[in-house]
């Protein structure tokens, strides 16, 4: 069996808008225990899925460079779809280390689904843009897809990961919005097109109709993150304990420290960048 012990000891960065890359940070904890994880969110423009693409392409390069220049990981994740539908060529050209992104699911639901017609609950940004109606037809020709772009999910979902009750009613009418499309009651797989989303998954399961598929992308990216490490040389390991950084302050700094811990990270700081691409936010 393959385990994450035979992974040579790297550094990575996990970075999303929020905390909600934090499904990916578990995944990579269960897949590689050895990996050194540091984690970015960009807390001060959350959410990203309003803010138009121009202003995040920029400051996503700008923060990630900076983050990369003094954390030196040997590894990018970007735990977050709409930073990975939008940045991810720009911080290839930019970085000389590997950058894995996390994009819907839509291939995947593609192999999984019998009735060919397919789901994909996202951000509003996300279930929008033209790279979603290229990888329907790039990867899942033959299948319907039906998209849904909630608008409260996110923010539902972190308010999960910190341990609050969600409403199943505030839920349910995400779903509802997704299922009661046309041909929406033909659907029988699901993707998740946000990495928030993993903190909701056991509401989706619950509260959908009966016999649906859902996929969660997270163990996947995991996955590929294993198979480059492998191949790569990569630095030794370090003895520092991984760092929870965000461009602001949260305001529930207390519940988001007991949260935070049960993945390995014992403190949290800010993380501010003096650069011109900053100034936006």
């Amino acid at each position: 069996m393959d385990t994450g012990a035979s992974v040579p000891a790297g550094r990575s960065l996990v970075f999303d808008s929020g905390i909600g890359g934090m499904g990916v940070v578990q995944a990579l904890r269960d897949l590689l225990p050895a990996l050194h994880i540091d984690y970015l969110a960009d807390t001060a423009l959350f959410p990203y899925g309003e803010q138009p693409d121009d202003l995040l392409t920029s400051r996503i390069v700008s923060l990630l460079v900076a983050a990369c220049e003094r954390l030196q990981p040997d590894i990018l994740v970007i735990a977050c779809n709409t930073a990975s539908t939008i940045a991810l060529p720009a911080l290839r050209q930019r970085l000389n280390i590997p950058v894995v992104g996390c994009v819907p699911p839509i291939r995947w639901a593609g192999r999984v689904s019998t009735s060919r017609v397919i789901g994909l609950l996202s951000t509003s940004a996300t279930a929008r843009r033209p790279y979603i109606l290229r990888l329907h037809q790039d990867f899942a020709p033959d299948c319907r897809l039906i998209t849904h772009g909630a608008r409260q999910l996110a923010d539902l979902a972190e308010r999960a990961f910190l341990g609050e009750a969600i409403a199943d009613s505030d839920v349910q009418y995400e779903l509802t919005c997704l299922f009661s499309q046309p041909h929406g009651g033909e659907i029988d797989t699901v993707g998740l097109g946000c990495t928030h989303y993993t903190f909701l998954m056991d509401a989706f399961e619950r509260l959908s109709p009966p016999g649906i598929t859902w996929l969660d992308p997270a163990p996947a990216v995991a996955r590929q993150v294993r198979t480059i490490l492998q191949e790569a040389s990569c630095s030794s390991a370090t003895s520092r304990p991984g760092r929870l950084l965000m461009t602001r302050a949260p305001q529930n700094a207390a519940r988001l420290e007991g949260a935070a811990q049960k993945l390995g990270f014992s403190q949290w700081d800010v993380f501010s960048v003096p650069a011109p691409g900053m100034a936006e936010a």
